[in-house]
C-alpha cells in the first residue's frame, strides 16, 4: 500500500509539472486519471483493511454499477423488465453470496448455466418476442461480464494454495494492479511513441507501441512483485504478460459494442475514465482466465 501511495505521489507530481511546462487536453485528462486513481486506490485500500466480507460488498457494487451502464447503453423493451430485475437483485448478490461461503461448484456455474437458460424463458413469458433473440443476448452478456466475469476477481479469495494461506488478499492486488498499471502504462506509451493503430474503428486511442511497450512494462512490474504472490519470478512474469493480453482483448472488445451503439464512453461516473465498465473493461477479460490458471497450476 505505501508503494501505490508513493507512485500515485510520483504520478501527481509529474502530472503538475506537465501541467505547469506544457498544458493541453491530454495533461488535463492525465491529470484527472490520477485524481480519480487517489479516490480508487483509498476504497480499495480500505476494503483490504478491512477484510473478505467489504471486498465482496466492494466487488457487488462494481457488478451493480457496471451492468446499469451495460443495460442503459443496450436498448431493452419492457418484456425484459422481469429478467433484468433477476439480474440485479438476485443474480449479483448470490453470485457473490457463493463466493463468501466458498461453494466452488454452483459459483461457476451458476450464472453461465442456470442463468443462461432461466432469464430468456423469463422473458417469454411477458409474450414480447421482437429482436427476441438480440434482446436476450444482450442482457446475458451484459450479466456474464458484469457479474459472472468480475466475480471471478474476489472468487481469488477462494482458492486454497499450499504454503499461501490467508494471504489471497494479496493476489487480488496483483492482478488488479497489473491490469491497471498496463492500461496506464499502454496509454502513456501510446501518447509517447504511438505510430502505428491497432484497430482505429474500434479503438483510435490503442497502437502497437502502446500496446508492446506499456505491456512489456506492466509485465516487468508484475514479475518485480512476485513476492506477495506464491509465484516465481518467471511464472508471475508470464502470467502478467497473459492479464495484459488479456485486458487488452477486453478493452478491444468493449470498445467495438460502445461504438456499434454510437457511445464514446460508457458513462461520466470516474473523472477522467468515463464510466465504471470503462474502467473495468480489463479486469472482466483477465480474472476468470487469470482465477483458473492460478486454480488448476498452483493448487
Amino acid at each position: 500500500m505505501g508503494g501505490i501511495g508513493a507512485l500515485l505521489l510520483l504520478a501527481s507530481l509529474i502530472g503538475w509539472l506537465l501541467h505547469r511546462r506544457k498544458p493541453g487536453p491530454v495533461i488535463d485528462n492525465l491529470n484527472a486519471r490520477i485524481r480519480a486513481w487517489w479516490v480508487m486506490a483509498a476504497v480499495l485500500a480500505t476494503c483490504f483493511l478491512l477484510g473478505k466480507v467489504a471486498t465482496l460488498v466492494l466487488f457487488g457494487l462494481l457488478s451493480f454499477l457496471a451492468l446499469r451502464e451495460f443495460i442503459s447503453l443496450t436498448p431493452t423493451r419492457r418484456g425484459d423488465h422481469l429478467a433484468l430485475c433477476l439480474c440485479f437483485y438476485i443474480a449479483i448478490p448470490l453470485q457473490y453470496w457463493l463466493i463468501g461461503i466458498d461453494w466452488y461448484g454452483l459459483f461457476v456455474v451458476c450464472i453461465p448455466v442456470y442463468g443462461f437458460l432461466l432469464l430468456p424463458a423469463v422473458s417469454a413469458l411477458s409474450g414480447d418476442t421482437e429482436d427476441f433473440l438480440a434482446r436476450s443476448a444482450k442482457v446475458q452478456w451484459g450479466l456474464m461480464l458484469a457479474v459472472y466475469c468480475l466475480s471471478h476477481a474476489p472468487a481469488l479469495l477462494l482458492l486454497r494454495i499450499p504454503g499461501y494461506e490467508g494471504q489471497n488478499l494479496m493476489l487480488l492486488l496483483y492482478l488488479l494492479l497489473v491490469v491497471q498499471l498496463s492500461d496506464v502504462l499502454q496509454y502513456v506509451f501510446g501518447k509517447l511513441f504511438g505510430r502505428h493503430l491497432l484497430a482505429p474503428q474500434v479503438s483510435p486511442s490503442k497502437t502497437v507501441e502502446g500496446l508492446v511497450g506499456g505491456g512489456l512494462a506492466a509485465a516487468g512490474v508484475g514479475a518485480a512483485l512476485w513476492w506477495i504472490t506464491p509465484f516465481t519470478p518467471l511464472q508471475s512474469g508470464l502470467l502478467s504478460l497473459l492479464i495484459v493480453l488479456c485486458g487488452f482483448l477486453g478493452g478491444l472488445a468493449l470498445s467495438a459494442v460502445k461504438r456499434s451503439l454510437g457511445a464514446k464512453d460508457w458513462g461520466e461516473m470516474i473523472e477522467g475514465h468515463g464510466g465504471m465498465l470503462d474502467r473495468l473493461d480489463s479486469v472482466v477479460f483477465a480474472a476468470p482466465i487469470f482465477f483458473h490458471v492460478v486454480r488448476y497450476g498452483f493448487q
